[in-house]
């Protein structure tokens, strides 16, 4: 693995601690939440952390869309300190428990810290095995784009070759955003993003679209997909339709041909780029080693990105994905083995 090295992929976004518990659909009932849904939390929702913690089986995982991408990717990738992650976390134990994990799990941690609010929570409310997200990201919504400025990290984004950033980092910080979308197609590096929630779309949309002129790489799941399509008034939602328009968005570097890349739980994952569509079918598993599909994107990102940054093709990325995020849903969150037995030839 001559071409990897440290820091060639730089993540950035909402650090939080997942607060995961099996919960029954009553739960969901009375806060107002869909299955399968992730949200952020309003006043309403504030109450239901402190339920969960008083009255469930919690887990407590490192969480966050971006850093559970980037702890997957490092841990397939092997390299130390192949990956590095910035995002803004609180003084206190959960951002102590934040950074462990993530440092346990190689990854180059660069937090920001405020100190005046505590670090972000999502509540994970897993109903049979679905989850349904409500993230309270608290002192993550107060990263600032001069921390991003500060010589020490930008000195990341410089010799970073790859960036990904989930889109739920759009209520947070659109400049931190769009400045390290431009470096990259001045700089002729990769830039890939996520949807991340079909609200992105309905109440981000400008950011969003702003953001689209610089995706190398764009990923969503099936209602993320269609949630764009309806933004961008594409008038349909047949997902093969919805990858080729995305995949035909203006685009800011024209060196690079524009991947799209949308899952859709066990039916095949589509991908769209350099003018075609390709259905790949995901690894089948039986309904009764799936312990939960929280992460189960998180981890696809991840594992096609680890192949993304040794110059693999994206029939390759695509296996590693879709690895990933099979071992990742007979596991409770966003968690994995310490030894990753990853084989590309399997």
């Amino acid at each position: 693995m001559s071409n990897v090295r440290e820091n060639l992929l730089l993540g950035m976004g909402n650090p939080l601690l997942d607060i995961s518990a099996h919960v029954k659909d009553d739960m969901l009932e009375k806060f107002h939440l869909e299955r399968n849904l992730a949200i952020l939390a309003e006043e309403k929702h504030l109450p239901l952390y402190k339920e969960l913690v008083d009255n469930y089986d919690v887990e407590y995982i490192a969480g966050g869309a971006t850093q559970n991408s980037i702890r997957v990717c490092q841990w397939m990738v092997h390299v130390p300190k192949t990956a590095s992650f910035i995002g803004c976390v609180g003084k206190d134990k959960y951002s102590e428990a934040l950074k462990e994990a993530a440092e346990g799990a190689k990854v180059n941690v660069a937090y920001m810290e405020d100190e005046s609010t505590p670090t972000g929570t999502c509540a994970v409310l897993v109903t049979g095995k679905e989850r349904t997200l409500v993230a309270n990201i608290s002192a993550a919504n107060n990263y600032k784009l001069d921390h991003l400025e500060k010589p020490e990290i930008w000195g990341l984004v410089e010799s970073a070759k790859y960036y990904y950033i989930s889109s739920f980092f759009i209520t947070v910080s659109p400049p931190s955003i769009m400045k390290v979308a431009k470096h990259a197609a001045e700089t002729n590096k990769v830039f890939a993003m996520n949807i991340a929630a079909p609200f992105i779309c309905q109440f981000f949309k400008e950011p969003l679209m702003e953001a689209s002129q610089y995706w190398d790489v764009i990923f969503g799941n099936e209602s993320e997909a269609e949630a764009f399509s309806k933004a961008a008034d594409f008038g349909t939602t047949d997902l093969k339709e919805i990858a080729t328009r995305m995949m035909d968005l203006p685009k800011v570097n024209k060196e690079r041909p524009r991947i799209v890349v949308i899952t859709h739980g066990a039916n095949p994952t589509i991908v769209a780029t350099e003018g075609k569509v390709t259905e790949y079918p995901v690894h089948e598993i039986d309904a009764e080693h799936i312990v939960d599909t929280n992460g189960a994107g998180d981890a696809f990102v991840g594992g096609f990105l680890s192949q993304l940054i040794q110059g693999k093709d994206v029939d390759a990325c695509v296996h590693a994905g879709h690895w990933a995020a099979c071992l990742i849903i007979k596991r409770s969150g966003c968690t994995y083995p310490e030894t990753c037995e990853y084989n590309p030839e399997a």
